[in-house]
């Protein structure tokens, strides 16, 4: 029976992580904007992306089957008196086209997609520009494992608190496993994946606001507590069902909200004015 109880256990702490990675994902800022619009008898597709990572241009492209539809592309860096750039969207078989400029790492570009069917005119997003940030190239040895390590941090920890439910549960060595892989995903390999992407090994408090950073140190601070009071064979079992819903709590916040963000005006004026 608590061999069985084990599995099922497994089986639920997997489910819950994996719904909350997609919830925190789907609900994010750089989540993509989809979505399809009606232009007379045509259907125009389109997907507009929210994050850009590398040293290349991002290509805007929208599906418009029908060759009398055109579109106009407009941007302007974030958070700048900037005027609107706006360039025509080449056509390539069914699709439009134009490139946004890359921008620094952190540097963030507002733009807008106009289609365009005779005198028919149909910004994709309504008045609201679509905000997209630019990154570093990360290499596939640290984000893959930050990844990795980081979602088995979440699962021993929602297995440590479904043990820490039970009146008789022990959840000291997943809870300690729990620590092991929060610090390693989180405290060692997120910084260095935050410095290629955006330069800075931490943004969080006392130096940023950054609040990815901020929800790691959070929950880092939540599971040493737990382990400590779980010493010389404590039960703990309060302080291990805390941190597990400390983390499962932040899990559930959008990824990458209140990011790290370039400010235009401390660069020389020239540099990235598109």
């Amino acid at each position: 029976m608590q061999r069985r109880n084990n599995v099922i256990f497994w089986i639920i702490a997997f489910i819950i992580t994996i719904s909350s990675a997609v919830y925190q994902r789907m609900t994010g800022p750089t989540h993509p904007i989809r979505g399809t619009i009606q232009m007379n008898a045509s259907m125009v597709n389109y997907k507009l992306a929210r994050s850009h990572g590398g040293e290349t241009d991002h290509f805007v492209s929208i599906e418009a089957p029908d060759s009398l539809i055109t579109a106009n592309l407009l941007y302007k860096r974030y958070k700048t008196d900037d005027p609107w750039t706006i360039i025509s969207m080449k056509r390539n078989g069914e699709h439009l086209m134009a490139a946004l400029p890359h921008q620094p790492p952190a540097g963030k570009l507002m733009y807008r997609v106009i289609v365009i069917n005779g005198i028919q005119h149909v910004s994709l997003t309504g008045d609201e520009p679509v905000i997209i940030r630019f990154k570093g190239a990360v290499p596939i040895y640290f984000l893959l494992p930050h990844v990795m390590i980081m979602f088995l941090a979440m699962l021993f920890s929602n297995r440590a608190g479904l043990e820490a439910l039970l009146p008789q549960g022990n959840p000291r060595k997943i809870a300690l496993w729990t620590t092991g892989f929060l610090f390693i995903g989180g405290i060692i390999l997120g910084p260095l994946v935050q410095k290629y992407a955006f330069g800075q090994l931490w943004t969080g408090f006392p130096l940023g606001t950054d609040l990815t950073d901020n929800k790691t140190a959070l929950a880092m601070i939540a599971w040493i507590m737990a382990v400590i009071a779980g010493r010389k064979n404590r039960s703990a079992r309060w302080w291990v069902l805390g941190a597990a819903i400390v983390l499962l709590a932040i899990y559930l916040i959008p990824h990458s909200m209140f990011g790290s963000e370039l400010d235009y005006s401390k660069l020389p004026q020239s540099e990235f004015n598109p």
